[in-house]
């Protein structure tokens, strides 16, 4: 009892990414800007994909997920750096910290799952099109999000069944801006060698398992795009499937650069960084990659516009 007391009661404090200095109040501001973006883009794709019923596809239904999952991403993480920011306090508790742990790596796994479900859809899309909708029919289609969501949580759980398992001694200061496991396990008086091992397959099953999905649907996609015999179905092919892989490779890039690598060869500053592009200007850039380059979510949105008579 007295070491769960002492567990549950205790309180870190994170450092944080930014200092008072000009500088960085100036890429304090920066972050909250993104982050505004970032949010209020997330929200307009899942609310334009709901109004416009032809956005009704399989293809947009997982998109609108896509921006759910990055807007409670950012909502995970922001907000608290903001607020310790703002209010000159740095402290969270292990229950207040475990929160944090278990959406971020929930939806860290989900998303991984999810973009692999999209490559799937565009396999089917391009390589099989008249089979599509019993291939890819709508409840297959809600299984496979309702899976990724799943598994994702399941990771979330095992990690932060383990989190708060360790007793935590010294500084209990942790340098980052979140409850990064990484960060955290440091910390712990407890010994982390096994749980460092369950972390690293974790990750091979969130990262290796579906970058090998993909890899494999895009390489098939890619053989079936330049055997394609008419231009425009080509373009419109490309194009889509390029805004999807430039998701990917953002994505699962910083990922894997953050969480594939030996523990001697992280740095605080380092983790921060990297960090802070895939939980802050990734969700930011995933709704421009896909919206900008969508002739079809673009005339949703001027239809949704011009119903609310804004243009």
């Amino acid at each position: 009892m007295v070491w769960e007391n002492q567990t549950f009661n205790s309180i870190f404090i994170l450092l944080g990414i930014f200092n008072h200095s000009p500088t960085h109040t100036f890429l304090f501001s920066l972050v909250l800007g993104v982050f505004s973006v970032a949010f209020m883009e997330n929200i307009a794709m899942v609310l334009l994909i709901y109004l416009d019923k032809q956005l009704h596809t399989p293809m947009y239904f997982l998109l609108s997920q896509l921006s759910l999952m990055d807007l409670m991403l950012i909502c995970t993480t922001v907000p608290k750096m903001a607020f310790n920011y703002l209010s000159g306090k740095q402290s969270i508790s292990l229950p207040g910290c475990g929160t944090q742990i278990f959406f971020y790596v929930s939806l860290l796994g989900a998303e991984c799952f999810l973009l692999a479900v999209m490559a799937y859809d565009r396999y089917v899309a391009i390589c099989h099109p008249l089979r599509y909708t019993i291939l890819m029919n709508p409840k297959l289609c809600v299984f496979m999000t309702v899976a990724s969501w799943i598994l994702g949580s399941l990771d979330g759980i095992i990690v932060l069944a383990a989190v708060l398992s360790f007793s935590y001694c010294g500084s209990l200061e942790i340098h980052h801006f979140f409850c990064d496991v990484a960060a955290l396990l440091p910390l712990s008086c407890t010994e982390t060698s096994a749980f460092e091992r369950l972390l690293f397959i974790c990750c091979v099953v969130m990262l290796i398992l579906p970058v090998s999905v993909i890899i494999l649907s895009y390489s098939r996609v890619l053989r079936t795009i330049i055997h394609m015999g008419s231009g425009e179905s080509r373009r419109k092919a490309f194009t889509t499937c390029s805004s999807h892989l430039s998701v990917v490779g953002l994505y699962y890039g910083a990922a894997m650069f953050m969480y594939m690598r030996p523990a001697s060869k992280h740095t605080p500053d380092q983790d921060k960084m990297v960090s802070a592009f895939y939980t802050i200007l990734t969700p930011m850039l995933n709704p421009l990659i896909y919206s900008l380059r969508n002739k079809e979510v673009f005339r949703a949105l001027q239809k949704v516009l011009k119903k609310r008579k804004l243009i």
